[in-house]
C-alpha cells in the first residue's frame, strides 16, 4: 500500500504584528494557494508568527539586570539585560558558555536561550526581543476552534520552534503546541515485524510533523511561516504537545 505525505507552503503570509488575527492570515493564505481544507489536514505554524500576534515583545530598555544576570552576562557574553529575559522566562540554568545559555523553560522545554530571539524581529522604538508563546497547547486550540469554524472542518494545529539536541549538531523542528492531533504516540505492547510486543518505544508524532515542515519554512528569510500538511492519519488517542515533555526524573541528561 502506498502511502505519501504532502507539505505545501501558504503564499503571501504578510509580516504579522501584534493583535493580528492568524486565523483569517492563514484563511487569506489558504485561499491565495487554492487549497480546499479537508478534516484531517494538519497546519504548522511558526512559532515566531504566534508569539508577534500575542505580542511576547519585551524591550531591553525597560529590563534592569539583576546581578546573576550581569555574573552569567560575562560568560556567555550576550547583553546582560536579554540574559535577565532568559533568567525570567527560566526555571533552572543548566549550563552557560561563549553566545548560549542552556536553561529549563517555565514551560518545561530544556533549550538555549529559553526561546528568546532577535532574528527575523521588526525594531520600532527600541532593541527589543521575542519571547515564545504564554501557553502554546491552549494558542493551538485557539487556532484550531478558529480554523474549524471558518472551514468546516476538524484540523490539527502545531507550532513548532527550532531545537538543537543532545548529541547532535544542527536544530530540527519540534512541537512547543498542538491541538487536534495524537502529539505522542505509544506503542508499548504493539508488536513488531516477528510479532514480539515492544518494550519502550513511543513516536513522537507532532515532532515528526514539526520538523518535515521546517524543511519548507527555512531558518532565515524565506518568509513561509505557515504549512499545510495533508495526509497524515493516525488511530492514536489525541494529547497535546505537553505529552512530549519527559520528567525531570526520567532526563538521563540532566
Amino acid at each position: 500500500m502506498t502511502r505519501s505525505i504532502t507539505y505545501t507552503a501558504l503564499p503571501g503570509i504578510p509580516l504579522v504584528g501584534p493583535g493580528d488575527d492568524l486565523v483569517d492570515v492563514i484563511v487569506d493564505g489558504v485561499r491565495a494557494g487554492g487549497i480546499a481544507v479537508a478534516s484531517g489536514d494538519v497546519f504548522v505554524i511558526a512559532q515566531k508568527i504566534v508569539s508577534k500576534a500575542e505580542n511576547r515583545y519585551v524591550y531591553l530598555d525597560d529590563v534592569s539586570p539583576s546581578d546573576r544576570a550581569v555574573e552569567l552576562a560575562k560568560t556567555v557574553g550576550k547583553d546582560p539585560r536579554h540574559i535577565e529575559v532568559v533568567l525570567s522566562e527560566s526555571t533552572e540554568v543548566l549550563r552557560a558558555r561563549q553566545n548560549i545559555i542552556i536553561v529549563a523553560h517555565r514551560l518545561g522545554f530544556v533549550m538555549a536561550n529559553a526561546g528568546i530571539d532577535e532574528s527575523n524581529i521588526e525594531q520600532d522604538r527600541g532593541h527589543r526581543v521575542l519571547l515564545l508563546p504564554e501557553d502554546p497547547d491552549t494558542s493551538c486550540q485557539r487556532l484550531k476552534s478558529g480554523l474549524d469554524r471558518q472551514f468546516g472542518v476538524d484540523v490539527g494545529v502545531i507550532i513548532n520552534d527550532s531545537f538543537g539536541r543532545p548529541w547532535r549538531n544542527g536544530v530540527v523542528g519540534v512541537a512547543l503546541g498542538s491541538a487536534g492531533i495524537p502529539a505522542l504516540q505509544s506503542m508499548i505492547g504493539k508488536p513488531d515485524l516477528f510479532g514480539r510486543p515492544m518494550q519502550v518505544t513511543e513516536i513522537a508524532l507532532a515532532d515528526e510533523l514539526a520538523a518535515a515542515a521546517s524543511l519548507l519554512m527555512g531558518q532565515a528569510a524565506e518568509g513561509q511561516p505557515v504549512i499545510h500538511v495533508r495526509g497524515f492519519s493516525s488511530r492514536a488517542p489525541i494529547n497535546s504537545a505537553s505529552a512530549l515533555m519527559r520528567a525531570k526524573e526520567r532526563d538521563m541528561f540532566r
